[in-house]
């Protein structure tokens, strides 16, 4: 199992990485972040991010989508990626993991996977 820091650390080497952020989506505010990208506020990102997990959350809510949750969020922008992906252990309800990739340097089915496998190991 592996702590927030040593899984923000682990996730800025998924290739591509620009930043990364552990959210807590209930105050919108990043717990932890990682990346110096001068293209990229973290703490901006998370609190805007943090608006869309909201939202979807309520939409499915009020569909009555009998999910098992979120499993991730893609954003797709002309030079980034943007995988956001809700935790679902226990002690990580009510937090999602923010990763901003570079879109030409990065493999999006390999970092859905990677941050798949940070997400599982992560212990709030």
């Amino acid at each position: 199992m592996a702590n927030p820091e040593t899984a923000l650390k682990e996730a800025m080497t998924i290739e591509g990485a620009i930043g990364v952020a552990l959210v807590d989506y209930g105050s919108g505010m990043a717990l932890g972040t990682l990346g110096d990208s001068a293209e990229l506020d973290l703490n901006v990102a998370a609190a805007g991010n943090t608006d869309l997990v909201r939202a979807k959350m309520r939409t499915m809510e009020m569909l009555n989508l009998q999910d098992n949750g979120i499993e991730d969020i893609l954003i797709t922008l002309s030079s980034q990626y943007h995988l956001i992906r809700p935790l679902t252990t226990s002690g990580g309800r009510g937090l999602f993991l923010y990763l901003a990739l570079a879109r030409s340097r990065s493999n999006l089915a390999m970092a859905r996977h990677q941050l798949r496998r940070i997400e599982a190991n992560l212990e709030v």
